[in-house]
């Protein structure tokens, strides 16, 4: 028997009965639905026959696969056959949305939206049970996983969504329809798919567009009145904070109790605030965010503390852009250390202005005398006799394992596709 056709409908009740979705072969669970995606490099329509081998209760594969991709087995049936695999998880993600009846909060941003999403978590769940996008699952296959992943008995859901080219955070927020939205700000990034700031900035605001309920930063925007409720937080509000101290970790004054939190940089306070408005309005107590934002640790190479010996060192390199690396360079100045570092790695898709905005990053190390390593082929193109500049993360290791570094306070940001986790920080 040929595999058969299936309806959204059909295929709904089948993940009410199997409710996990698996996309990669190598991580296959026992009885899920497995989705053959498509990309670049990759076509999973390809591994059919492995899924259901490994334990993938259905296979949802496109009618245009050859026949004999199959295995002639008694497992046809379990082969269900649609139009477009994207477009079908995304339509169960839509369908799964319309069933649930909890608050779900949208969250964008061009930088801190992970960390803002992940405080945010973490103070709601000290009163609900929180569902939230876990690590960086906020574009057009990971928001449908993500709305896909919230249970029957979660009470209130958090999901990131990211973009990098015009109209994607609308196209994001028709399948997970949040009636509450948080931006966390707009700046340079992906530059080479949105063309201008411009495009960035009404791409970004369709979650607000979207949503009903809105979490604004005072400093950031001002709303016009009108069909939204809107809930400000930061400067000249009930939800604001001052910084104690920031040496490297944040200490702050949230709702008169002092809080000593394990994030870095002054640029987090708006991310934490974001979370305590967030937290306030959905009755969390003032205590409960207090100890909640303090308990959080930042991981995945977002502005950790990593300590060397005699140095301490911000590793910020899951991604970079021109407001991000502007943002942490003015953190690492305003920290008192003996000797400062900083080794930064090219900012990505940027587009026709990578040229101009790696030249600001240069002119302003050398305008503040920030000692610097310069790593990847944009850098390189511009050096210049005041700093070192490498190639590649390879010729940094190698110039590295002939100096010693000592007593020194380092940042490393730059782009993911530089791959800084690489730099050898046991020569450091």
């Amino acid at each position: 028997m040929f595999p058969i056709s299936i309806s959204i409908e059909e295929l709904y009740s089948k993940f009410v009965q199997f409710p996990i979705i698996c996309t990669d072969t190598r991580k296959i669970v026992p009885n899920s639905l497995f989705f053959c995606l498509k990309g670049e490099k990759f076509d999973g329509n390809l591994f059919v026959n492995e899924a259901l081998k490994k334990g993938a209760k259905y296979v949802i594969t496109e009618k245009n696969i050859q026949k004999t991709l199959f295995s002639k087995s008694n497992l046809s049936s379990e082969i269900l056959v649609v139009d477009d695999v994207l477009q079908t998880l995304q339509q169960l993600a839509l369908y799964h949305r319309k069933q649930l009846k909890i608050p779900i909060i949208g969250i964008t941003g061009t930088n801190g939206k992970t960390t803002t999403k992940e405080l945010m978590a973490s103070v709601l769940s000290k009163k609900y049970k929180t569902a939230f996008t876990q690590g960086n699952l906020n574009n057009h296959i990971g928001v449908p996983l993500t709305i896909l992943s919230i249970k029957n008995d979660d009470e209130i859901a958090i999901v990131e969504m990211g973009a990098n080219h015009p109209g994607e955070i609308a196209e994001l927020c028709q399948i997970a329809q949040p009636q509450y939205g948080l931006i966390t700000n707009i700046g340079k990034a992906h530059l080479e798919g949105f063309g201008t700031i411009e495009n960035i900035i009404e791409t970004k605001t369709a979650l607000y567009r979207a949503a009903q309920t809105l979490f604004v930063n005072n400093g950031e925007w001002k709303m016009e009145n009108g069909e939204w409720k809107i809930v400000y937080y930061g400067k000249n509000t009930e939800i604001s904070a001052e910084i104690v101290e920031m040496n490297p970790f944040l200490v702050i004054d949230l709702f008169s109790k002092k809080v000593q939190t394990q994030l870095t940089g002054n640029y987090n306070l708006s991310n934490i605030l974001g979370a305590a408005a967030v937290g306030r309005y959905f009755n969390v107590s003032n205590d409960d965010i207090c100890n909640a934002i303090a308990e959080y640790t930042p991981q995945n190479n977002r502005s950790q503390i990593i300590k060397k010996e005699s140095n301490t060192i911000i590793a910020d390199y899951y991604n970079a852009n021109p407001t991000s690396m502007k943002a942490a360079l003015e953190n690492l100045l305003q920290i008192e250390a003996q000797n400062r570092l900083a080794i930064l790695g090219d900012m990505l898709e940027l587009g026709e202005n990578s040229v101009s905005e790696h030249q600001a990053v240069i002119d302003f190390c050398k305008e503040n005398n920030v000692e610097t390593f310069f790593i990847g082929t944009h850098f390189y193109h511009l050096k210049n006799d005041s700093f070192k500049f490498f190639m590649n993360v390879e010729d940094c290791n190698n110039y590295l394992n002939n100096k010693k570094i000592e007593n020194t306070f380092m940042l490393i940001k730059g782009s993911r596709g530089i791959a800084l986790e690489h730099i050898n920080l046991c020569e450091i």
